[in-house]
């Protein structure tokens, strides 16, 4: 099999099951998305959509959260992964945001990863649901399972970044990020992937050397 043709079943199959695929965090603003990914790190997004409504109530705008300190947020997100790093990330980030940005989230890569606690994952994130820009966000999921299946073969995050990119057209990128993930979230997980109930064994790489 070529990869050409690998990339054309895995992409086949997932627009036909899945053509409209999104996120599973809730949020209702750039800021609340913003705030969402960075709390998502390490931490699954059920956890996280329990945590945003009280801490974005309270803290509904960059100004807002810049005004609170770490500790007053750290309040809000004490059941999530690393709360304390993140409680002082999200400080600075909102306090960037307000010194630099006028309160609002930028749409340009170089200008959101140099947000505190904005990692490439996470800016290409926002640039994808809130500007609708063509970016695949690597995070663990996709890292994995993209090496696994045979999509890609990077041993860092912006290797395969690089490779999905050159392989999947442009309009389908942002998707392919979501079918990706969500299959390394209910179905190729990290420790027991489920292949036998997988849908992509015809074009996946660990699966034909088994």
């Amino acid at each position: 099999m070529t990869l050409k043709e690998r990339y054309e079943g895995v992409l086949n199959y997932f627009q036909s099951t899945q053509p409209e695929p999104t996120t599973e965090l809730t949020y209702s603003s750039p800021f609340g998305l913003l705030v969402a990914v960075m709390l998502s790190a390490q931490c699954t997004d059920k956890r996280v959509n329990m945590v945003t409504p009280a801490l974005l109530d309270a803290y509904p705008t960059a100004a807002a959260m810049a005004a609170a300190t770490a500790h007053d947020i750290l309040h809000y997100i004490k059941s999530v992964s690393y709360p304390n790093s993140k409680a002082q990330h999200l400080q600075q980030m909102a306090q960037m945001l307000t010194d630099e940005f006028n309160g609002e989230v930028p749409g340009t890569i170089e200008q959101l990863t140099q947000l505190p606690g904005v990692g490439r994952k996470t800016a290409n994130v926002v640039l994808g649901m809130v500007f609708g820009k063509a970016a695949i966000p690597v995070d663990t999921h996709v890292f994995r399972v993209a090496n696994r299946i045979g999509l890609a073969n990077g041993k860092t995050p912006l290797e395969v970044e690089k490779q999905l990119i050159k392989h999947i057209p442009e309009q389908l990128r942002f998707k392919a990020h979501h079918w990706i993930l969500l299959h390394g979230r209910y179905v190729c997980k990290a420790q027991r992937p489920d292949c036998l109930n997988c849908r992509l064994t015809n074009w996946c790489k660990h699966f034909s050397k088994k």
